[in-house]
């Protein structure tokens, strides 16, 4: 039997989500710790409380990082800029013992 080589997933590891409120609907960006970005609408209706699309967002991005790099991740949201603007940190679940361990760079602890 061959042994198979584990495909590398599409995406790096999420670290962080933009998610903008629209006329047309929620669209969100995923960032990733390679520097890419994977960016959409989410399948809610426009007229979601902030709240709901937020947690909508970051049960996108747990689910993206479980399937695809078997990974768990916490999603953090700060504070509003923009009423209308919302921004998170994603970082791997009980990876660091304090947040300033955590390098958002890379998405993983400093040691």
């Amino acid at each position: 039997m061959a042994r198979r080589k584990k495909k590398r997933p599409p995406f790096g590891l999420p670290k962080g989500i933009v998610l903008l409120a629209t006329p047309e609907g929620w669209r969100h960006s995923v960032l990733t710790t390679e520097g890419g970005m994977l960016c959409g609408r989410l399948d809610i209706p426009i007229d979601t409380d902030p709240h709901d699309a937020r947690t909508a967002a970051a049960l996108l991005v747990t689910e993206l990082a479980r399937d695809f790099h078997d990974t768990d991740v916490e999603v953090s949201w700060d504070r509003p800029q923009e009423p209308w603007s919302w921004t998170a940190r994603v970082i791997v679940a009980g990876a660091c013992e304090r947040r300033s361990e955590h390098d958002h760079r890379t998405g993983m602890c400093r040691t």
